[in-house]
């Protein structure tokens, strides 16, 4: 199986510059995870359905990183903390 192309999505594109350095490389350190075994994370149903989530830290702070993937791509959605974050993401999906 060759590796899987990584896109990440126009707002996890502006998320990553408000980052600091250490906080990117727990994120780099998230999607390597991933890139190694996409099935690792909770598939979700209903309005998400197709979307799953990776949990990691970020500072001792639980953060959730959505993303779609099939057999030659993962596409990064956007990541953020709990709070409001499934609302904002289904809002995100219809747009």
């Amino acid at each position: 199986m060759g590796e899987r192309k990584i896109f990440v999505s126009s707002a996890f594109g502006r998320k990553i510059k408000k980052l600091k350095k250490r906080e990117k490389k727990e994120l780099d350190d998230a999607v390597l995870d991933l890139s190694n075994d996409p099935s690792v994370a909770e598939e979700k149903v209903g309005d998400l359905a197709g979307v799953s989530v990776y949990k990691f830290k970020i500072n001792k702070q639980s953060v959730l990183l959505p993303y779609a993937y099939d057999e030659n791509e993962i596409n990064l959605l956007t990541f953020g903390c709990h709070e409001n974050f499934y609302r904002n993401l289904k809002k995100y999906k219809k747009a």
